[in-house]
Formats: C-alpha cells, structure tokens, sequence
C-alpha cells in the first residue's frame, strides 16, 4: 500500500529547467556552471526584454533574475511572469545595498531572494526549495483530480437512485405544473400569456418548461441549467435562486439581471415558489420573472431630474426656504445654510433674526392663511453678524387635497441696491444744496465776461480780445461742466427752440478747438452749408456734445503708439435727421467698456473721471428722442454717431428763424 501523504520528489532528475536572467555576463556564465552541475537544464538571457520572451516561449517552473538591470528590470520582469503564469517560481538576486528592492520583489511574489556574492550553498537550499512548492502543488493538483473523479462517480450514482425512486413523484408534479403553466388551473386561463417570465425547474437545477415570452426574450434554455438565464453570474449554478428555493425549501423574491438571448442585460425581479411532491419534498420550482427595466429607466430618469433641480436649487444666488407652519425649515439651499449659519430644523426667525417668536406681519404666516403668494422688506443678520437688507416672496406649496402643506420663501440680497440709494439720495440733496449758489456765481460770470468784452472793444485790441475770447470758452466749458453736475442732481424740462444748425456746430467746434490745438490734435470739421433748422434745447444738448468732443481729446492724449492725433466733427442733415459724428485715433475701446459706457458712475478715466458726464449725455440725446451708436476697438479709435430728429415728436414745425 502506499502511505497516505507520499513526500513530493524535489531531485532534479528530470532536470527542471531553469531561466537565468542577468546583463553581467560573467556572473551569468558562473551561476550557469552552477545550474548544469546541481542536475538543471538552463536558459540565460542578457536583459529583462530578451528574459520575457524567452520564459513566454519557453515556459520554464523557476526564474533565477538580477533585480537591477538596464530596460526591463528584475522587479518588472517579475511582475511580467506573474501575471503571465502565477505559479512561475522566481528567485530574485540582488547587491547588499539593494535591500529594499529585495523586500518589495518580495511583496510582488518572488520566492526567495539571493545576495551578491552568490553563496552556492544558498543558492542550492533556494532551489530546492521552489521545487518543494513545485512539487507540493502537483501532489495537490493529482489528489484534487482524483477526489473530483470520486465524487463526480458517487454523485452520479446517487442522482440516478434518486431518479428511479421519485420518477412516479416527479411525473405527478410535472403534469400539475404543466396545466399550471399552461392555465388549466386556476380558471384563468392566461399564465401563459402574462407579460412575465415564467419557467419550471426540477430537482438537477435545469429548465423543464418555459412560456412563450421567456423563450422569446431568453432564449431556448429548456434541458438546461436553471442559473443560464443569468448569465456567468451564478458559475456551477449554486446560489441562483432555482438553487436557494430547493436548499431552502421556501419561497423567494429578489432583483437580479439577467441576461437576453442577444447579450443584454435585463433587469428584473425574480419569484420562486417551491412545487412539493410526494414526502413533503421540493419537487419542482416555480420561477415568474417581471423585467423592470422601465421602472429603472423611470427612476434614472427620476433620480437625474432630482440632481438637476438640486443644483439648481443650490445654484440660484438666493436664500431659499421650505418651511412648516411652525415656520421650521424642512429643506434649504447651500446660499440659505451657508450665509446664515443655519441647520434644517431651525427657524426662519432664528436664522434671520435671531428672534425667539415669529416677526410681526410674517409674509410666510400670511401666505399659509390665505394661500396666496406675498411679498416683504426686511433686515436681517449673517453669519458674520452683519445687516443684510433682504427682498421676500413667499409661494404656497399645496399638498393633494389643495390645502397649504409647507411654504417657499425666496429672499434676494438688495444691500448693495439699498446702499447705492442712499449714496445717491445723499448725493443729490448736497448738489440741490449747492445749486442755487452755484447759478448765482455763473450769471456774475456772465456779467463779468460782458462788461470785459465791452470796454476790450471801445480799446479796439485785436489780440487782447483774441485772447479773451480763449479765456471766454473755457469760462463756458466750465460752465458745462457745472452743467452736467445740476442736471444730475436736479431734472428739469427741456426748454426747445428753433437753432440754425450750422451756427450751433461752430459753437460746438469753437468750445474745443482750443484744447485740442494745444493738446497737438488736429481737429477736422466737416458742416454742410445748408444744415438748415434743428428743435432743441441749446444749453443741454451743446453739454451733451461736448462731452463726446472732449472724450475724444482724452483719448487722443492717451495714445502712446506714436500714431498721427486726430479728431473729426461732422455734422449733415440726413432726411429728417441731424447727424453728428465724433471720430477720433485714440486708445479705443473693448467690448466692456462699450456697453457700459453709458452707465452712471462707470468710468475707464481711473481718479480723472466721475463717470457722471456720458450718463448725463445720454440722457440728454434720448430726451430729444435721439439715439447714440458707438462703433470702437482697443488701438483702433472711437466714432460716436449721435442723431437727433430735426423737428422734436408733436410740437409744430417750423422755425423763427434763430435761437
């Protein structure tokens, strides 16, 4: 007899062959010399590339590898061989000062591990150990096979006795089923057409018979096992749910996916019911399938629309609430939880206010009485405890016998609008203030400016009125400067009147011409000789048109390209249309700056500019029911096309002949 555990033979007689992988090529022809005289048959190679496609070839059990190595190294090619054969014996060698590299081939699998210089007696123990692992797992493989062998005999032994024992059992059953399936029992009369899966198992775990959908849909599995309709999921069947009905004896009811007959998954809700035989035994197993891959569909469906609408909830930069009539928050935005310091559960008063009772005359409370949607002002304080001026509207949310079950409170961030208001609410008081004194000094200036010119006449001095007359626009640009504050501070009605055109572009050109020659801008002025008449309010809408003329004199003064400065004033009746154009070589603008050129306080001067004149400007042009186009670029110039009707919307036309 032989004993019951025979020892694994580890002699190298069948010279086991060995790969040799090493770049040092005397070190490789040593151990070599080595391998041949302990009974090996070796392969060497000079790197790990070459290494890898010889062992891929050659499919030797043991691997005797140099760790470091140009290319491919030790700890690579082990890697390599690893996922190639698992059960590949590798011996690693390695310096003394490669240790941790040592350590971590050891954590990747090798075997063992070898210091250079190479200790033949190591060397050997090394080997015969790999071919004790070798061995040991060849023994387990044949016992394993043989046990496999018995058991499959036995089993198949024990399945026939139970077959002819139970064949009269499993007929009975069978043809029960059979009818059931069928709907001859029952009084229905349409299993067989139901919108499920329906199949019957016997005691082998395989399909007996299946209706006509499961074959459609899964295939002809009739004859075979029981867990096929799922694919690889359940391999040898155990633990399907055909399986787990007959271990267990008792119904059973869970999702699974199976898969189709062309390859898809199908989600789907599995029934299992047990079919007893004679003795009380499970015979059979019922199995009803329902595919629910619309209600997956439905609720992926469902569950991405609820992400949506959660972002967006979180995205809107407002604080929204849902809140009880307890005035409880039951659900918040990341604005509401964040800026306030809040937690689902606590009040909105709190929150807000940090009050102990609800806020007399509570929107919220109004909204839940009435069911209608309302709206408040209030101040409240942030998490930094700082006031918050906030705009409230509140939205009833109804459940579904109408009545007010929670309610949404929307709150908007208005501080900045609050303080802009009062920043200009104090703004205008003080220019309204300053006004009065203010026209008073310019009609002295006035005054002042005509008794001068009257006596520099009576002394008949050319070049001293000349000079004057210098003195005398930039009194008046003043003028429009002051101008352009009043009309600001304070609105007035337009007064129209009936100006020669032509006169009033000189005007115009007279006002800018003198900075603009001292500036070194050559000013170009283009009038048509028969402008004729234009409705229009003289003073407001020559301070308009200056402040487009002496932008464009700042521009050109900002122009450092070295380009020509120049500036151009056209002025043409086109239609029933006068036509103003600005045109200058400047800096230009970019697209920001273009759209809010216009906007009150915007200004791309820096500290030089108020941001008040082109605000005013603009207003002036639409009150003349005017337009302004503005067409500009960065480093290309500016033209501002400004048009005004010549006679103004109702009034009667005509003209008296001057201003």
């Amino acid at each position: 007899m032989q004993p019951a555990h025979p020892e694994p033979d580890t002699t190298p007689s069948a010279r086991t062959t060995v790969l040799l992988v090493d770049d040092e090529q005397d070190i490789r022809e040593l151990l070599a010399m080595l391998l041949t005289d302990l009974g090996f048959s070796v392969l060497t190679a000079a790197d790990g590339d070459h290494g890898l496609a010889l062992f891929k070839t050659a499919r030797p059990p043991i691997v005797l590898t140099d760790i470091k190595m140009p290319g491919l190294d030790g700890i690579g090619l082990l890697k390599a061989i690893k996922a190639f054969l698992p059960d590949t014996e590798v011996i690693m060698i390695s310096g003394h000062g490669d240790m941790e590299l040592a350590i971590a081939s050891l954590k990747s699998g090798a075997a063992d591990f070898i210091t250079k210089p190479i200790d033949d007696a190591l060397l050997e123990h090394g080997l015969k150990k790999v071919q004790e692992r070798i061995a040991m797992r060849e023994l387990v493989r044949d016992y394993t096979e043989n046990l496999e062998r018995l058991v499959s005999e036995k089993s198949a032994r024990l399945v026939e006795l139970e077959r002819r024992l139970a064949a009269q059992q499993i007929v009975e059953g069978l043809s029960s089923a059979m009818r059931f399936v069928a709907g001859e029992e029952g009084g229905n009369g349409q299993l067989g057409a139901v919108p499920c899966f329906v199949s019957i198992h016997n005691r082998e775990r395989r399909v007996i018979t299946a209706n006509a959908l499961y074959r459609a849909r899964l295939g002809e599995l009739e004859g075979r096992d029981s867990a096929a309709a799922y694919g690889d999921v359940y391999p040898g069947g155990g633990g399907c749910p055909v399986d787990e009905t007959f271990v267990t004896g008792r119904p059973l009811s869970r999702r699974e996916t199976l898969r189709s007959a062309d390859g898809h998954d199908i989600p789907a809700l599995v029934s299992t019911t047990p079919i007893s035989g004679e003795g009380g035994g499970v015979s059979m197993v019922l199995e009803i399938t329902v595919d629910i891959s619309e209600l997956e569909r439905l609720n992926a469906e469902l569950v991405a629309s609820h992400r949506r609408y959660r972002d967006l909830f979180d995205a809107v930069p407002c604080a929204i609430t849902v809140q009880d009539r307890s005035l409880n928050v039951v659900e918040a935005n990341k604005t509401f939880l964040r800026d306030f310091k809040a937690t689902l559960g606590t009040t909105c008063y709190a929150a807000y206010k940090h009050r102990t009772e609800p806020c007399p005359e509570c929107p919220i409370l109004t909204t839940f009485e009435d069911g209608t949607r309302h709206q408040a002002e209030t101040v409240v304080t942030d998490r930094f405890g700082e006031p918050r001026n906030i705009l409230i509207w509140t939205a009833p949310l109804f459940d579904a016998a109408g009545r007010v079950e929670k309610v949404m409170e929307v709150s908007t961030d208005i501080t900045q609008l609050r303080h802009l208001q009062d920043h200009l609410s104090s703004l205008g008081m003080m220019l309204g203030s300053m006004s009065h004194g203010v026209k008073g000094l310019l009609m002295g200036l006035d005054g002042g400016m005509y008794r001068i010119e009257s006596g520099l006449r009576k002394c008949d001095l050319e070049k001293i009125q000349s000079g004057w007359d210098t003195v005398r626009h930039r009194i008046q640009h003043i003028r429009k400067m002051v101008l352009d504050i009043l009309y600001y501070a304070k609105s007035r009605d337009l007064e129209f009147a009936e100006l020669d055109l032509q006169a009033f572009a000189k005007d115009l050109a007279n006002l800018v011409e003198g900075k603009a020659a001292h500036a070194g801008i050559a000013l170009a002025c283009d009038f048509d000789d028969s402008l004729g008449y234009i409705e229009a309010d003289y003073t407001a809408l020559s301070s308009a048109l200056v402040n487009f003329l002496e932008n464009a004199i700042d521009a050109c003064l900002s122009e450092t390209t070295g380009r020509p400065r120049k500036m151009g004033f056209r002025v043409a009746a086109e239609g029933a249309r006068a036509v103003f154009t600005i045109t200058d070589t400047g800096v230009g603008m970019d697209c920001e700056a273009r759209e809010k050129m216009f906007t009150l306080f915007f200004s791309s001067k820096g500290s030089k500019g108020t941001g008040i004149g082109l605000f005013i400007s603009n207003r002036i042009i639409e009150q003349h029911h005017g337009g302004i186009d503005v067409e500009s670029s960065l480093g290309e110039g500016t033209r501002i096309t400004v048009w005004l009707p010549l006679t103004q919307p109702g009034r009667v036309e005509g003209h008296t002949g001057g201003q």
